[in-house]
């Protein structure tokens, strides 16, 4: 969760769920796997933040620009994020970080805008926590019913398999071919 949230393309869709399928083997608790993605995720946003705080709108825009390729972000996706910080404040920091795409970068903006360290640090936990708790169910219900989802997913594995891969290729093409 931290690596994702420090702008390594690592997504918590994959991390959490699995958390969540094991709190249903009863290897973890889901509290404290939701908490553990809270607090790896505002680790991640800190130094998130950090870059925007210190290395300011132009370095952060020319990072993005020559690199954003390699770490899944775009300028359009900053502005985006920048204006929403700029119009919501708060309430966008909280709610970005359920919300796909927004969610990875908010925190430079919000570095930017030199938002209070404390605020910064209470609504990214609250919001990642809300987020942590919502992926970790989602595996944990996957997981109590894998005997009888099993059955389907053993007879279409190579199917399926083939639309994970080709789902992610579609995703890194569109967000590299700029």
């Amino acid at each position: 969760m931290a690596i994702e949230s420090a702008l390594i393309p690592l997504p918590s869709e994959i991390i959490m769920p699995f958390s969540g399928f094991l709190v249903s083997t009863g290897q973890f608790n889901i509290h404290l796997a939701a908490i553990s993605g809270a607090v790896g995720n505002l680790i991640g946003s800190l130094i998130a933040y950090a870059i925007g705080f210190w290395g300011q709108e132009a370095v952060v825009r020319k990072f993005i620009k020559n690199y954003g390729k390699w770490i899944l972000v775009t300028e359009k996706e900053l502005d985006m994020a920048e204006k929403l910080m700029n119009k919501y404040e708060d309430s966008i920091v909280l709610i970005s970080r359920i919300l796909p795409g927004v969610r990875t970068i908010i925190s430079l903006p919000a570095g930017i805008a030199h938002l209070p360290i404390l605020r910064f640090i209470i609504l990214t936990f609250v919001g990642s926590l809300v987020w942590s708790y919502f992926l970790a169910y989602i595996g944990f219900a996957l997981g109590e019913h894998w005997n009888t989802l099993g059955v389907y997913f053993h007879s279409a594995d190579a199917i399926i398999g083939l639309g994970l891969a080709l789902l992610v290729g579609f995703y890194i093409y569109h967000k590299t071919k700029h």
